[in-house]
């Protein structure tokens, strides 16, 4: 899946290429309005994050040029001005979501993510690894077609897993989709998540791959 993120400021797009090479997705970034058309322009992109306050064109501007030209990647358009107005113009330019600077980290990869999976006709509510169902609009799971019991936290982390298939996530990862941040302590306060879980339904539900992370797997 490929991204590209448009932000001027330098190390702002640096943490957002991070976080999202790390959720999986092949990222370029740029950060003035007239390279991002261009990209856009030739590029197949499957998200764009794009900067509102660009140098040489502005954010809106670049927007109206991709939809004039038919380009219809999804875009999340961001911003530091939460001005009502603003949202609009942008919604009406041809956005499909927008978020106000400061966002968290995980929030952003979590909007990305759910707008690839619209983009690619995936709109079914519920999600079933092995023994496990998701149902992603009523936030409610089952386990062996029996209601389960989950906390917040542990369904959100679970509904991650799930959109990973097959692949290890590391604890930093997930603690940036749940928390916002990856501070090495996060690491533990994952593992007493899984450690929760594996007690409501066995060491099965989630496994680890040593040294790359956690999944879910269908069982065999």
């Amino acid at each position: 899946m490929r991204c590209l993120v448009v932000e001027d400021e330098p190390d702002i797009r640096a943490d957002l290429v991070r976080a999202l090479e790390a959720a999986g997705f092949t990222v370029d970034g740029v950060g003035d309005g007239q390279t991002a058309w261009y990209q856009g322009d030739v590029e197949d992109y499957d998200a764009v994050i794009l900067d509102l306050g660009l140098p040489r064109l502005d954010g809106l501007s670049v927007l109206r040029r991709w939809r004039a030209a038919e380009r219809s990647f999804p875009v999340i358009v961001v911003s530091a001005r939460g001005d009502w107005t603003e949202k609009v113009e942008g919604i009406e330019a041809g956005a499909d979501d927008y978020l106000s600077k400061p966002f968290q980290m995980g929030e952003l990869v979590a909007r990305v993510r759910g707008l690839v999976r619209r983009g690619a006709g995936k709109l079914t509510p519920t999600v079933d690894v092995g023994r496990l169902r998701l149902d992603t609009v009523r936030m409610s799971a089952t386990w062996n077609g029996a209601p389960a019991r989950l906390s917040p936290l542990e369904f959100r982390l679970l509904d991650y897993l799930a959109h990973q298939p097959g692949r290890a996530v590391p604890a930093g990862e997930l603690a940036e989709h749940l928390y916002g941040v990856a501070d090495h302590g996060d690491a533990n306060a994952i593992e007493a998540i899984i450690a929760r879980l594996r007690r409501k339904f066995g060491n099965e539900i989630v496994r680890t791959r040593r040294g790359f992370g956690y999944l879910l797997e269908d069982a065999p």
